[in-house]
C-alpha cells in the first residue's frame, strides 16, 4: 500500500483557483508597471512551486523513480499519467523559469508580460483536475 500525503496535496492544488483568478487578471489588465510586474513573478512563482510540490509528493508517495531536477518532476509524473501530455511542454516550461525568478530575478523583465501569464489561466486548473482524479483512480 502506498502513503500518499492527500492533505499536503489538496492543500497546494486549493490555491489554484484564486491563483489563476490574479493570473487571468494580470493578463487581461497588463500595463506592465511594477507592482504588477511583481505579482506576475510571485504568481509565476508560486505555479512553479505548486507544481513541482504536487509532483514531488506524488513521486514520493507512489514510489516513482527519483527527480533530478524540477523538469524530471514533471516527466516523471506525465509519463506516469498524473496529467494529461498536452499540458506536459508547458509544465516544462513553467518549471524551468524558476531559475530566473529565484536566483537571477535581478535581470527578470518585470515590465513584459510572460506568455505563460496567460496560459496558466486554463492549464493550472486543468492540472488540479488532473491530480485529483489520478489520486482518486490510483488510491481506489
Amino acid at each position: 500500500m502506498y502513503y500518499v500525503n492527500q492533505e499536503q496535496i489538496a492543500v497546494r492544488l486549493n490555491t489554484i483557483p484564486e491563483l489563476s483568478d490574479v493570473l487571468k487578471e494580470l493578463a487581461s489588465d497588463w500595463q506592465g508597471n511594477t507592482l504588477q510586474g511583481l505579482a506576475q513573478e510571485r504568481a509565476l512563482h508560486l505555479a512553479i512551486e505548486i507544481v513541482t510540490d504536487v509532483g514531488s509528493y506524488l513521486i514520493d508517495g507512489f514510489l516513482m523513480r527519483d527527480a533530478s531536477s524540477y523538469e524530471d518532476i514533471i516527466e516523471i509524473t506525465g509519463a506516469e499519467g498524473a496529467f494529461p501530455v498536452a499540458i506536459q511542454e508547458t509544465l516544462i516550461q513553467l518549471v524551468k523559469l524558476r531559475k530566473p525568478i529565484v536566483q537571477d530575478y535581478y535581470t527578470w523583465q518585470r515590465n513584459e508580460l510572460h506568455p505563460l501569464t496567460g496560459e496558466l489561466v486554463e492549464l493550472l486548473p486543468t492540472f488540479k483536475l488532473s491530480i485529483e482524479r489520478y489520486l482518486e483512480q490510483e488510491l481506489k
